[in-house]
């Protein structure tokens, strides 16, 4: 039995902490990369507490209690501590969404999602991003993130639960494509 809450503790994130480091790009063969996705930010436990007192994220936990599945609630006014998460924010503060500056709607950044491999495909993805939208959405009208081209996995499942690509852009640093996508809980 799976279930689905918010970081309640210091145990949760170290939960968080230990399955990223499973999942971090540089961390798996370019086969696990390509058939079971990847993470590419490494935060913190410091930086995880702080997020959390603002906006807790979600996780998953086995009936051992064991963290299994997160994603990270992050708000605008944190995410520029971390370069990797502001280059999100400049974007959104230059793109438009319906013909209205990005900016101008109520956001927050989800800075990562992932599940354990043993885990995978039994919906517990679309499980913790409803999670967020039964918490969240009577505050915010949009859940921002952004995904490599090459996390075909991701990529597939965010646009199966709901997301949609607003914006596309190389990065010459990792020479790769990331594409901005966002859920528009209003619809």
């Amino acid at each position: 039995m799976i279930s689905i809450d918010t970081v309640q503790s210091e145990e949760d994130i170290l939960g968080i902490v230990a399955l990223l480091q499973i999942n971090l790009r540089r961390n798996l063969s370019l086969d696990k990369q390509c058939s079971n996705g990847f993470v590419s930010i490494e935060y913190e436990p410091k930086f995880l507490q702080k997020i959390n007192q603002l906006a807790p994220s979600i996780i998953a936990k086995d009936s051992t209690s064991k963290v299994v599945g997160y994603s990270l609630v992050i708000l605008p006014q944190i995410a520029v501590e971390l370069p990797e998460l502001n280059k999100i924010i400049l974007l959104i503060k230059k793109l438009e969404y319906k013909n209205i500056p990005l900016q101008n709607y109520t956001y927050y950044i989800m800075g990562q999602i992932c599940i354990a491999s043993d885990y995978r495909g039994q919906k517990i993805f679309d499980r913790m991003l409803h999670k967020h939208r039964e918490l969240y959405a009577d505050r915010y009208q949009l859940l921002i993130t952004d995904i490599s081209d090459k996390n075909i996995p991701s990529f597939r499942a965010h646009a199966r639960v709901g997301f949609e690509t607003i914006y596309s852009y190389d990065d010459p640093i990792s020479n790769e494509t990331w594409h901005i996508v966002l859920w528009d809980w209003r619809k």
